[in-house]
């Protein structure tokens, strides 16, 4: 088969996933999944297209899965327990309620590295609106502000299933994507609390007249700050160790550095954060825990069937060869890093998920990065950011996080539009500036 009717049969997949998830709303695996057995039929008949498929779908599943069911145990508790109303209330006690939006932004920032985006925003959007009403606060600043720094590192840190997917495809150390995340999302978050504050000044929103939020009457049954920071620190500290170690300390081989390397692993140091989480439970019996474990392999179970099947989908690109063949191709045109931020930001906008955008974006970019010359550990890496800032972009009527904060938020769609959507493409840029300036350095 020629290159240009591969291409164009690639080409054709990628719009029928699209097509399948934004416009006919069929389910992500189905859609993956249909399409990926259709183009293995068509582009490369002579192979054994079963074996291939689940030879991918294993591998995927191997590289995140207890990632992600680990992930969500944290998550899980951290909302139950309500411990991300004593993170956030913690922080408005020390920036006093003059400095609250920041204050939420920061909370929002930092129980977002465990928690999504769209649960996290549910479960601090009761204080959100107690803020409002009590310091005459709009309420569409709060809530593009919570919003958007929720976002930031759910885009881009692979404690959550996007990222950490296309971690497993392209073959990332995880624990330097951690590291590099948080950095990166540093800047996007900042350009993008300032923009919302800019574009909700001088607007005259009203703030929330009247808070009924139950978590107000509950104070007293909340966790100690310090037991409510231990699941989302701890593990971060350690994976951030770890990455330091391996790369500092590659020929020592003491006692203390295979340790701290061992537990410095993200499979392990999320099961200690599950550990320090499971700490926040009053009552923790087996009928508890066994809540707790189901309810977030519930919760995980979509997520990896959907993040395994787009690993089979870039698993039959690869067999194509069209993906080296357009990598050499784009070679040529300088774009490089731009490539990746592209399919991704088209994807996304497109279909509405984060998810699954970057996911699709990493089965599509992964053959090309030998001929996109990004096929080092920093040029993976730097892919990898390049993907999560086109992920971000743009958050409009199609991505049920939008509505999220539509409807918690008690406003409308099109203040939404114009605040939160426009953030998003602002945050998205940034990032990507940022990984662009980084790559004229280390590329």
């Amino acid at each position: 088969m020629s290159n240009i009717a591969l291409s164009s049969l690639v080409v054709i997949s990628i719009v029928c996933i699209i097509l399948l998830t934004s416009k006919w709303k069929l389910n992500a695996f189905i859609s993956l999944f249909l399409v990926s057995l259709l183009l293995a039929m068509v582009a490369i008949p002579g192979k054994n297209v079963l074996t291939i498929l689940q030879d991918a779908f294993g591998s995927t599943m191997a590289s995140i899965g207890f990632l992600i069911i680990f992930g969500a145990i944290i998550a899980i508790i951290l909302d139950e327990t309500g411990a991300a109303i004593t993170i956030a209330r913690f922080i408005i006690s020390k920036t006093g309620e003059r400095n609250g939006t920041i204050a939420l932004g920061i909370t929002g920032f930092i129980a977002g590295m465990s928690i999504f985006c769209d649960s996290g925003f549910i479960i601090l959007s009761g204080l959100a609106k107690s803020f409002s009403t009590k310091t005459r606060t709009p309420m569409p600043l709060i809530a593009g502000v919570l919003g958007c720094s929720l976002y930031s590192v759910h885009c881009l840190i692979p404690t959550h299933p996007g990222s950490l997917a296309a971690a497993g495809i392209l073959n990332v150390n995880i624990g330097n994507l951690v590291l590099l995340g948080v950095i990166f999302a540093i800047p996007g978050f900042l350009v993008s609390f300032f923009w919302v504050k800019w574009m909700t000044k001088g607007k005259n929103y009203p703030p929330v007249i009247e808070n009924k939020n139950i978590l107000e009457k509950k104070e007293i049954t909340h966790p100690s700050v310090f037991l409510s920071f231990l699941p989302i620190v701890v593990p971060l500290l350690l994976i951030a160790v770890g990455s330091l170690l391996n790369f500092m300390a590659a020929g020592d081989a003491s006692v203390s550095t295979e340790v701290f390397l061992f537990i410095g692993q993200p499979v392990i140091a999320l099961l200690i954060g599950v550990v320090f989480a499971l700490l926040l439970l009053t009552n923790g019996n087996v009928q508890t825990l066994n809540s707790v474990f189901e309810t977030a392999i519930e919760k995980a179970g979509p997520i990896l069937i959907i993040t395994a099947a787009g690993g089979m989908f870039g698993a039959i690109i690869k067999q194509t060869g069209i993906g080296t063949i357009a990598g050499i191709a784009l070679s040529k045109t300088g774009l490089s890093i731009v490539i990746p931020f592209g399919i991704a930001f088209i994807l996304k906008t497109a279909q509405g998920s984060s998810t699954v955008a970057i996911i699709t974006a990493a089965s599509i970019v992964s053959p090309m990065l030998p001929g996109l010359s990004l096929n080092s550990e920093s040029g993976k890496l730097l892919t990898m950011l390049a993907m999560g800032a086109g992920s971000m972009m743009i958050s409009h009527a199609n991505d049920s996080y939008f509505w999220v904060i539509t409807k918690f938020s008690d406003i409308h769609a099109n203040i939404t539009l114009r605040v939160f959507s426009t953030a998003t493409a602002v945050m998205g840029i940034t990032v990507f500036a940022c990984v662009w300036i980084v790559s004229l350095f280390f590329l």
